[in-house]
């Protein structure tokens, strides 16, 4: 079995449920089905603030990451990614102002820089404003320097699913599947 760094390619696909987004997060094979699971991430809804945790697998007995807002209330909120130890892996948060038209996100990993993400496509990114289509998919695309770091693309379907591409090798992909979470628990807010 591959360790979650080893992965160029994850998918992370939301579970139905009533009052939790749950999601998990697996590795791809090279035909580009779904191979072992990595992670499985549960947040409560409506929550106070913000806070995801993820674990090894659904009996949630051992955590490996989790992410939480810095403050209750803030539009553009930092949200610190967290080992199982509380050991900081890096932080993420959306700017709001670029975030009107084209939503962008800022992904820092300490060492690394800042890599920004932003819906590749700006007809879908206003539609997405006009129209609620909760099963539309959307593409981001992170760089840092001018150079690709990694996509997140949510596919067609009813159920949310997303493949994310790395392409930076020294980015933590347990900073980069809080991202992709993220994505689709906080894009809305």
């Amino acid at each position: 079995m591959n360790t979650l760094q080893d992965q160029t390619q994850l998918i992370v696909r939301q579970r139905i449920r009533m009052l939790v987004n749950q999601y998990e997060v697996r590795g791809a094979r090279p035909d580009g089905s779904e191979g072992d699971l990595y992670a499985f991430a549960q947040q409560k809804r409506m929550a106070f603030r913000e806070q995801v945790t993820l674990y090894t697998d659904d009996t949630k007995q051992e955590s490996v990451l989790g992410f939480k807002a810095r403050q209750v209330v803030d539009l553009g909120a930092t949200y610190d990614v967290v080992d199982a130890g509380d050991t900081p892996i890096g932080t993420f948060r959306k700017d709001f102002a670029k975030s009107l038209l084209r939503s962008t996100w800022h992904v820092e990993q300490p060492g690394l820089g800042v890599a920004t993400g932003t819906e590749r496509n700006l007809g879908v990114a206003v539609i997405r404003r006009l129209v609620e289509i909760a099963w539309m998919p959307y593409h981001f695309d992170f760089v840092i320097d001018g150079r690709p770091a990694f996509t997140v693309e949510k596919k067609w379907g009813l159920r949310d699913r997303y493949v994310v591409t790395i392409q930076e090798p020294r980015l933590d992909r347990r900073l980069v599947t809080a991202m992709a979470i993220g994505l689709d628990a906080l894009q809305e807010r």
